[in-house]
């Protein structure tokens, strides 16, 4: 296959004609290798417009799944972002891309380990791994610009919302455990101001502030 053409063909096809537009977000697809976050076995379908398993009953996320998310975040480069669930490692490449750092939790070490192997082979400098609960977040580097929650939840963790700056943007899949609706926060200093993206179907999102 001939990888670069096939990224190529899925900016052109699956997401501008739905409506992705930003040009950083765009540009990062066109970049990010997509075929080395998937196990070889799936290097066929690697740009196809769905999700794949990468071990451990998780998946990487259908290509535009991963760009509306992206888009919605409204980055402009200087952030600090918060990930939760780094899975592949995919979704953290794309947004390293475009921001300063990146902040990345995943609580199966297979997967945090294969992926951070990854994205240092790839050479990014700008982000920074850890295997633990994501539904607590990463007070360390708090507050945080973004963040980006890629499994689902019946409710936004607290932890997650008082680690978000004032003015700072929060998207997570919220619902029950078989669908959910993509819900976009901002964080006022007078509460939340959220926005619906539609249905979506996400893997839980487990631990102390999740699902157990």
């Amino acid at each position: 296959m001939n990888f670069v053409q096939e990224r190529k063909r899925m900016v052109e096809e699956q997401l501008i004609p739905r409506g992705i537009k930003d040009s950083l977000v765009l540009a990062a697809f066109r970049k990010v290798p997509r075929e080395r976050f998937i196990p070889r076995e799936h290097w066929y379908e690697t740009y196809g417009d769905f999700p794949l398993p990468i071990g451990e009953e998780q998946t990487i996320s259908q290509p535009y799944i991963v760009a509306l998310m992206t888009e919605n975040l409204k980055l402009k480069g200087e952030e600090r972002v918060l990930e939760i669930g780094t899975g592949s490692g995919y979704q953290t490449a794309i947004i390293a891309e475009i921001v300063k750092e990146i902040y990345t939790v995943e609580r199966i070490v297979s997967l945090a380990q294969r992926a951070k192997k990854t994205l240092e082979e790839l050479g990014y400098t700008n982000v920074e791994t850890k295997i633990g609960d994501g539904t607590e977040g990463w007070e360390k580097f708090s507050p945080y610009d973004a963040i980006m929650v890629t499994a689902a939840a019946a409710r936004v963790p607290e932890s997650l919302l008082k680690q978000l700056a004032i003015n700072g943007r929060l998207i997570i899949p919220i619902g029950n455990l078989y669908s959910q609706e993509l819900i976009l926060y901002q964080k006022k200093k007078r509460g939340l101001k959220t926005t619906n993206y539609g249905g979506c179907r996400f893997v839980p999102l487990k631990g102390k502030e999740g699902w157990r």
